[in-house]
């Protein structure tokens, strides 16, 4: 009988650690899939499409980023909604449709977002990614797996592009990816951004500097495209995975 009870206080011990703040457990189990990577161009100049964005047709709560095959755009996808960006005659195209093809995309389906008011302290991107960090493990998501992330609120700062690359050039580097198309930097704007963070996928989908790989949308839709750099303004809010 005493043995019994030992269990039945262990058993509710359990509960109730994982009821505690910082013991959240989140029962968010979708995956990160993604096709193509970033040192396929940066080492090997290989900017072929490895992906049709046809093949996402019907997937719901989905959301990618990426770069349009033969590196001649950007790709953003909120809650299954395209906004494709490309570059011509100088002006930023947007496109709604998944009639491109992708040299890389990172995408997962999530339905439900846990919103967090970021701290007015967190401001720059690196600030951000060390937040990032602890605020997914808080709540009970695996760092060791990759995730997405979205952000809102009002920026600061957003260094931004829009890549069109050059098929005769061979060289790839990343600031000639950034300069290949259009850039520049927005302030004080409205912004959507979809994030993927992973420990383990350095120049597959993210860069050898981060964890973190961020395009974004204006919610006016006017302007997408990837985010090179960031300034968070105040009351920023994260959503992450939980569903």
């Amino acid at each position: 009988m005493e043995k019994i009870m030992k269990n039945k206080h262990l058993i509710l011990l359990v509960a109730v650690l994982f009821l505690l703040p910082g013991c959240v457990q989140s029962t968010w189990n979708s995956e990160v899939n993604y096709a193509g990577a970033l040192k396929n161009a940066m080492i090997n100049g290989d900017i072929t499409p490895k992906m049709q964005l046809s093949e996402l047709e019907g997937l719901e709560n989905l959301y990618a980023l990426g770069a349009v095959g033969n590196l001649k755009g950007e790709i953003q996808i909120f809650n299954s909604d395209p906004v494709i960006t490309s570059v011509e005659d100088g002006i930023i195209i947007f496109d709604d449709t998944l009639d491109k093809s992708a040299s890389l995309i990172v995408y997962a389906q999530v339905k439900n977002w846990k919103e967090i008011v970021i701290p007015d302290e967190i401001e720059t991107r690196t600030q951000f990614e060390e937040y990032l960090k602890k605020e997914a493990k808080k709540q009970g998501l695996d760092t060791e797996k990759p995730f997405p992330f979205l952000l809102n609120g009002n920026f600061k700062e957003n260094d931004w592009h829009v890549i069109d690359w050059d098929s005769t050039d061979t060289i790839h580097t990343h600031e000639k990816h950034r300069e290949s198309g259009l850039y520049g930097k927005m302030k004080n704007t409205e912004l959507e951004m979809l994030g993927f963070f992973s420990l383990y996928h350095i120049s597959i989908f993210t860069h050898h500097t981060t964890n973190m790989h961020l395009h974004f949308k204006t919610n006016d839709l006017n302007h997408a495209g990837h985010s090179d750099d960031f300034i968070l303004g105040k009351d920023m809010v994260l959503k992450l995975p939980s569903e």
